[in-house]
């Protein structure tokens, strides 16, 4: 019973997820994908602790991908705030 709670929770939270990224004008998509860098360093905080936790198998496993994934996410993030940045230096 706690399993499908906790799929119901994990699914709504991708519909969720997925409105709200698909409701931001791509204007203000790059400082609002700069700024979510700090949510995505508490997400690589939680993988870390799912991942050490070590109660299974998998979730030592489901634990390393949520890692992966944050971090890909994380240096994306970076990427593209370095990138914003560097359109409004001065050229010469």
């Amino acid at each position: 019973m706690t399993f499908l709670l906790l799929l119901t929770v994990f699914v709504l939270a991708i519909f969720v997820g997925v409105e709200v990224i698909n409701k931001v004008p791509p204007l203000l998509h790059t400082p609002l994908m700069s700024g979510s860098n700090a949510i995505s360093g508490i997400t690589v905080l939680g993988a870390i602790v799912a991942a050490g936790a070590e109660n299974s198998t998998l979730t030592a496993i489901l634990g390393f991908v949520a890692i992966v994934f944050a971090m890909a996410n994380v240096v994306g993030g970076f990427m593209v705030t370095h990138r914003m940045l560097g359109m409004f230096k001065r050229k010469g």
